[in-house]
């Protein structure tokens, strides 16, 4: 996703948490840039091509939302029209953050191609939509792959119907999730990532529905090349994700944390690093002369000891000065020389 060494490619999920408020996601958009996010990323679906219309609504949605209201109902309400989403697009580029939205049925897959994104992301729900993943797979574009309620054998299944159809395994990331708003902490298993990575050889990342900012940067320090995590304006909204979401604030913080990341995790080189290159010679040590010693007296345990600063000879030659005669007197504390 970048070029950059170590960059992260920070998704902030703004999803359906514009309750279907052009305004209210055009602020998403602005907070989203406001936090340094690299995208930010809605959901793009028409309810009658995604949905039944007696399909029950998740647990997590009917904790969220009108218990009286359908599934179809709530996506109807949350949906937003393609000439909306040409506006998100645009104002994106404004705020120079790239704009992203997952596809939920072939029409709105082909309304996002011809809006020109560069990364089709596809959702937990749909690695087991063999005519959507094939659509998507022909375009041979960058495909980040939510790996959510998935087994190997099913994202094994999934990545070969997008090789076949065109896209290159190079251009997938893999996100390991946990679909569950909020995720138990118990069921993250962020070890799983790092499995993707060795069994499928392709980049992974992380999609994140935990509360808090903690095991996103984790996800990091275990080498996720993309998190994704949801946002909200305000977390006391009406809707089905608001409440598991970051607010503003909390956004910021994540981003600024994982930026401090992908500086310190640095490259796999251990060396003295430049800041600490000035403390070397004040913090190791030298070889010194422990009691008064005379021109050609042999030097020993007796008369040598080891201390602070290490500005002469180091003390991993202790073997080569012991036993060697003194060219010259020192002093208590003198350094050794040969």
């Amino acid at each position: 996703m970048s070029n950059k060494p170590n960059h992260v490619f920070i998704i902030a999920e703004a999803g359906v948490n514009h309750n279907g408020d052009i305004e209210l996601a055009k602020k998403l958009v602005e907070a989203a840039a406001a936090a340094g996010a690299d995208a930010v990323k809605f959901q793009t679906f028409r309810a009658k091509n995604i949905v039944t219309r007696q399909a029950a609504k998740a647990s997590y949605q009917q904790e969220s939302t009108a218990n009286d209201e359908s599934q179809f109902a709530m996506l109807k309400r949350l949906e937003l029209t393609h000439d909306e989403f040409r506006q998100l697009s645009g104002l994106c580029k404004k705020q120079n953050i790239l704009f992203l939205s997952t596809p939920f049925d072939i029409e709105s897959l082909e309304l996002l191609n011809n809006i020109g994104i560069p990364i089709f992301k596809i959702p937990s729900g749909e690695i087991t939509n063999l005519p959507l993943l094939r659509s998507i797979g022909y375009l041979g574009k960058k495909i980040i792959l939510s790996t959510g309620m998935a087994d190997i054998i099913e994202i094994k299944a999934a990545l070969h119907i997008l090789e076949k159809a065109g896209t290159k395994r190079d251009d997938i990331t893999l996100l390991h999730c946990n679909t569950e708003y909020p995720t138990p902490m118990q069921d993250v298993n962020l070890r799983a990532m790092t499995s993707m990575a060795d069994i499928f050889g392709v980049a992974v990342g992380y999609s994140d529905h935990t509360l808090g900012i903690e095991i996103p940067i984790a996800a990091v320090s275990l080498g996720a090349a993309v998190i994704e995590k949801h946002f909200t304006i305000d977390k006391n909204l009406a809707g089905p994700d608001h409440r598991a979401s970051l607010d503003p604030a909390e956004l910021n913080a994540m981003v600024a944390a994982i930026r401090n990341i992908e500086i310190a995790l640095g490259d796999d080189i251990k060396k003295a690093s430049a800041s600490e290159l000035p403390n070397r010679a004040k913090i190791r040590k030298s070889i010194f002369a422990a009691i008064p010693i005379k021109k050609d007296d042999v030097f020993s345990a007796s008369n040598l000891c080891v201390k602070r600063p290490g500005t002469g000879i180091s003390p991993m030659k202790w073997d080569d000065v012991i036993g060697r005669r003194a060219k010259k007197n020192f002093t208590v504390d003198e350094e050794i020389e040969l």
